[in-house]
């Protein structure tokens, strides 16, 4: 097999996974770099698994240092692919390079979420309708774990809050997929109220963006991760033990958690349940609702009490 060929067994494989709804851009950019990288050795065909581990901890004018373990994984999946057509092609083991560590997420209590709504809610300028804007985000991301630029791209008519269930459109987010997310009744119910200020003080005028700025238009996510940062400051909102400052993501992980400690503390099968959360979230791998489990003391608690409770005589069957 010529590197041509191989070029147009990536294009089909590209092709594919496009297909299924997958956007490649930064992996169409880097197995191309793969190709490049083992004709610039010589690499005989069929390819060995040690060149695409030299290729993934490696860098060029293409990538950095980083992201070596997601290198690997893009080669891993091209070189399956490849395998079912050249039976000899090696496909290196996942885990030869081992990714960076995900830092400890910050876990926000519910008073603290409530003194974040009340801080947000008494924001300038008087009168208008930011106050509202601010705290009902905030209230909205703690109660449906959305991330925050899904939130502020929603418009008018994503929000269905007169059909039931009430829900949310999320339309093409951080994987390109759009998802409807049901709300509960209470969450409803405030972004009713939210929906009926953004009349009342003539903001409908103004823009279709259903959290809408002072100057009309959605919410600008840079301006936010920096008021937020600052307001959790000035509450005095901080890791006590080295984990990840408070930031809007740290508000989804605290939803999910609670999720699912909810669901331990019922007595339910979470691992069941979890799909379900995948989905609800938007997350593309189910590895990234599982990664919960480990990653937070009050889940590990909740497991192993489960576990006792399972492991007595006469415990659960």
């Amino acid at each position: 097999m010529t590197v041509a060929e191989l070029h147009l067994h990536l294009d089909g494989y590209l092709a594919v996974r496009e297909a299924l709804g997958f956007r490649l851009q930064a992996e169409r950019t880097l197995l191309r770099d793969f190709i490049r990288f083992i004709e610039a050795r010589g690499c005989a065909v069929p390819i060995r698994a040690h060149i695409a581990v030299e290729w993934a901890t490696s860098s060029s004018s293409s990538h950095g240092a980083s992201g070596q373990a997601n290198r690997l994984s893009m080669a891993r999946k091209f070189l399956s692919h490849l395998r079912a057509t050249f039976p000899e092609t090696e496909v290196p083991d996942q885990g030869l390079v081992v990714a960076p560590q995900r830092p400890k997420p910050y876990l926000f209590s519910q008073q603290e979420i409530d003194s974040l709504i009340l801080a947000a809610s008494s924001a300038g300028p008087r009168g208008s309708l930011r106050p509202h804007t601010l705290s009902t985000l905030i209230g909205l991301l703690a109660s449906t774990g959305l991330r925050i630029g899904e939130a502020i791209r929603l418009t008018v008519n994503d929000v269905k809050l007169h059909v039931e269930p009430p829900h949310l459109l999320v339309r093409e987010t951080k994987f390109g997929k759009s998802r409807l997310v049901p709300v509960h009744s209470t969450t409803s119910a405030i972004l009713g109220q939210y929906a009926d200020h953004r009349v009342r003080l003539g903001y409908d005028a103004l823009s279709d963006a259903f959290f809408v700025s002072e100057r009309g238009g959605h919410l600008d996510h840079n301006s936010l991760w920096v008021w937020f940062g600052r307001l959790n400051r000035r509450l005095g909102i901080h890791p006590a033990d080295g984990s990840r400052r408070p930031c809007f993501q740290c508000v989804r992980h605290t939803f999910a958690v609670r999720r699912m400690v909810a669901w331990y503390q019922e007595g339910l099968n979470v691992q069941a349940l979890l799909p379900n959360l995948s989905i609800y979230l938007g997350h593309v791998r189910p590895q990234e609702s599982y990664w919960y489990l480990t990653a937070t003391p009050e889940l590990l608690n909740s497991a192993a009490e489960r576990f006792r409770v399972y492991a007595l005589p006469g415990g659960e069957q």
